[in-house]
């Protein structure tokens, strides 16, 4: 099956704090034109990539975050040619999933 390229606007980059007091360890943004569960455009984690800020991420969606407790997903995308494994999005979205009963499908 070949992976979704998508391009993300990252309006949560790394170092962000949000009004919880969460600081944001990886860059975090949106799909333009993907809309969410939540009616809002569609919301992805950016992963294995350096430690930088950036403002804009053209990548693969390899996994997506369910939660049974809210309607929205999470997509994790990273850049192609480039694995990352279950174990490793769970502790880098740990930051906030905690608060979420969820779940991770790996596409």
């Amino acid at each position: 099956m070949k992976k979704l390229k998508v391009k993300v606007t990252v309006d949560r980059p790394l170092g962000y704090q949000d009004s919880f007091g969460n600081i944001y360890p990886v860059n975090y943004g949106y799909i333009a034109g993907v809309i969410g569960g939540d009616e809002e455009e569609q919301d992805a984690y950016i992963l294995a990539v350096p430690s930088v800020k950036i403002s804009t991420f053209i990548g693969i969606v390899v996994a997506v975050i369910h939660r049974k407790d809210d309607n929205e997903t999470k997509w994790i995308v990273i850049p192609e040619k480039s694995s990352i494994s279950e174990n490793e999005i769970s502790h880098q979205t740990q930051f906030i999933e905690q608060y979420f009963d969820h779940y991770i499908e790996m596409l």
